[in-house]
């Protein structure tokens, strides 16, 4: 019995050493595992910086001042600033494509007597690039049909020319020169290229205010110029906003040249290919021709933009010659969707 009583003491006290240095070890584990947590987190405290962005003293749209004085217009807009800086990614793009796209819309605009700033309205509206949004708005100035067509576009199946930069460009100016007739300031056009003009007639009888700035709108029109304020600041303030490229970083112009065409054309894999490009080169150029054919019945003429890198000079007569054998007849012309 004795020396069962000993055997047995001395499995407790066994026990006991084993229970106490697996309570240390644990402790000492969970030490060292609180220790590696905590160097981690200071090791991200120190490395890790996000910024307020210092408001600019003064802002305008189209030389139209925006009341930062405003405390609401102040948030709205520190908002969009906010947004679109972290919003890397996309705002470097965006940079990117305004150096390949704006040297074809600003003329236009010039042209036009619409203020240079609406270019940033095209930026927020596509990316500049040819979208389409769920309700049916269309390219870089995000058009929808009756209003193309109301502004002297051609859409259909075959031909919609909301994805030409150059008349969906002439289109908005339309729009936008009405607008402002009507309003007498570019700011609140701007805010019913969102909302259509109708909408913003129906707000401001309604709030009894004359300014876009004081015009209490759903969430999205509300932002809409804030946000075509803070692409115009940030593209023209990059460093400030921790932008760093270089110059070859940017999408270049393309040079090109225009053939014009009043025909219609049976095949534009064989017409692209005739003019020493794919087809996908053909389509890129010219994204308004929607299908793998052109019809014409009505003779109108159409500019159609092929790259000159690659290209060798055509004379008029065998321009016309290609034009010709590519002439369909009318009547064994068929109209089934051809693959984009």
């Amino acid at each position: 019995m004795e020396i069962k009583k000993r055997y047995r003491l001395t499995g407790i006290v066994l026990l006991a050493i084993s229970v106490l240095v697996g309570f240390e070890i644990f402790i000492f584990s969970s030490n060292d595992h609180r220790n590696e947590d905590q160097t981690f987190q200071d090791k991200f405290n120190e490395d890790y910086r996000v910024y307020s962005i210092v408001m600019p003293e003064k802002l305008d749209f189209c030389g139209e001042k925006v009341p930062l004085i405003n405390e609401d217009v102040y948030e709205r807009m520190d908002r969009e600033l906010l947004v679109n800086a972290y919003w890397q990614s996309n705002s470097l793009l965006y940079h990117k494509r305004a150096n390949k796209w704006f040297p074809i819309i600003e003329p236009i605009l010039k042209k036009n007597g619409v203020p240079d700033d609406f270019k940033y309205l095209a930026l927020v509206e596509s990316g500049l690039m040819n979208m389409v949004s769920p309700s049916g708005a269309v390219g870089f100035w995000q058009l929808l049909k009756a209003t193309g067509e109301q502004y002297g576009l051609e859409v259909n199946e075959v031909v919609d020319e909301r994805y030409s930069v150059v008349k969906s460009t002439e289109a908005a100016c339309k729009y936008l020169k009405e607008a402002h007739g009507r309003y007498g300031n570019w700011t609140l056009a701007a805010a019913s290229y969102n909302m259509g003009m109708s909408g913003v007639d129906r707000q401001l009888k309604r709030q009894e205010v004359g300014d876009y700035y004081d015009l209490l709108l759903n969430d999205e029109t509300s932002r809409y110029v804030f946000r075509v304020l803070a692409a115009k600041e940030i593209h023209e303030n990059p460093t400030k906003y921790g932008f760093h490229y270089r110059l070859k970083d940017l999408y270049r112009p393309q040079e090109t040249y225009t053939l014009k065409v009043d025909t219609a054309i049976q095949d534009l894999v064989l017409f692209a290919r005739a003019k020493k490009v794919n087809y996908k080169i053909l389509k890129i150029f010219n994204p308004w021709l929607r299908d793998s054919f052109l019809t014409n019945k009505s003779g109108k003429g159409y500019e159609i933009l092929l790259p000159r890198s690659g290209y060798s000079d055509f004379s008029s007569t065998e321009i016309e010659v290609v034009l010709d054998s590519l002439k369909p007849a009318q009547d064994t012309l068929q109209l089934q969707k051809g693959d984009e």
